[in-house]
């Protein structure tokens, strides 16, 4: 679904269908994840709450509750991911492809000083010696904005602020020198200016080094800030791919254009929010046909019946029986 690159992509999620052992029993909870993304690369992948985002992420480190099953394409540098064997696993996630949370508290043992977790990929995955890995995650933390570093390396999580153990998180993903970053809404559980500075040290951390990001977020704005594409999800299937540049403008599919539309804006005073009508459907709750169809001014017949399959629209592609097109007027007015 994704745009085509000229070079092959560095992750490559192809169909990709993920089922979830519920009541003892296969349901699919992601039906169809479609994201390429190229080196260098940042790509966001936004959707509401249950829309599958965060699964397909942790997918890519194979990272999915047990008994879960995938099927469909899912390849880093031309590898199967699924097929790696445990080592080659050990390997990709020690140095290929690494992940800032969600919530950093939950993935940071509180017994243990922050100085152990920032070292021990170095130093048991990758054999660098305790010294010289303590020297290196130092000089990461000054960068990532942790001035005093030794001693915050010998402090427990449970003593450091919230904005500042996800700067910790940070530091440990760029310690493993990945060619992949994967941010799952890194800025969820931050106050707003501590949000901004985060997302600065990760958009800069990221071009300094060249690294590719899938950015999983609900904010399509922020999404279009510090990515170079935009992907959306919606009841567990990618339903539009585009230039985050063309986000605004050429947005195709309803479900994308509704979200920009159900924005506040400070200079918007027609007052009142233009809500989505409806309710969100998880990827579990997903029909045989169009999963937004119910909640769509486009809908026809045909979108209960037939899934859309993706297409080129607009400046990117979507999955929709009648997208949205610009008149030529409009196109026109914009070039």
């Amino acid at each position: 679904m994704s745009m085509k690159h000229s070079t092959p992509p560095l992750l490559d999620i192809d169909a990709l269908r993920i089922d979830l052992p519920v009541g003892g029993a296969p349901r699919t909870a992601v039906h169809r994840a479609d994201v390429r993304i190229a080196e260098g690369e940042a790509v966001a992948l936004v959707g509401e709450s249950g829309s599958g985002k965060s699964l397909t992420a942790r997918a890519v480190l194979r990272l999915l509750p047990e008994g879960a099953r995938t099927h469909g394409g899912l390849r880093f540098a031309g590898e199967s991911v699924p097929d790696m064997s445990r080592a080659r696993l050990r390997e990709f996630r020690a140095g290929d492809v690494a992940m800032v949370f969600q919530d950093p508290r939950a993935h940071i043992n509180p017994a243990r000083g922050v100085g152990d977790f920032l070292i021990e990929g170095l130093t048991t995955a990758r054999g660098v010696a305790v010294a010289e890995a303590r020297t290196k995650v130092a000089g990461i933390l000054r960068e990532v904005g942790i001035g005093d570093a030794e001693r915050r390396m010998r402090q427990r999580p449970w003593e450091l602020s919230g904005g500042l153990l996800q700067r910790v998180m940070i530091a440990a993903a760029l310690a493993a020198e990945p060619r992949l970053l994967l941010a799952d809404e890194p800025t969820t559980a931050l106050d707003v200016t501590t949000q901004e500075e985060v997302m600065a040290i990760i958009s800069e951390a990221r071009e300094a080094r060249g690294l590719a990001m899938l950015f999983i977020t609900h904010d399509l704005e922020l999404a279009a800030a510090v990515c170079d594409r935009v992907a959306v999800m919606y009841a567990g299937s990618t339903v539009e791919d585009l230039p985050a540049a063309a986000l605004h403008d050429d947005a195709a599919h309803p479900y994308t254009r509704a979200l920009l539309a159900s924005r506040p804006s400070v200079g918007d005073t027609r007052g009142g929010l233009r809500a989505i009508t409806g309710r969100p459907l998880s990827g579990f709750e997903a029909p045989s046909g169009c999963a937004f169809a119910a909640r769509c001014p486009r809908a026809r017949e045909l979108c209960d019946d037939e899934p859309p399959r993706s297409r080129p629209a607009g400046a990117g592609s979507a999955a929709c029986h009648f997208p949205h097109t610009r008149a030529p007027e409009e196109a026109g007015s914009h070039a």
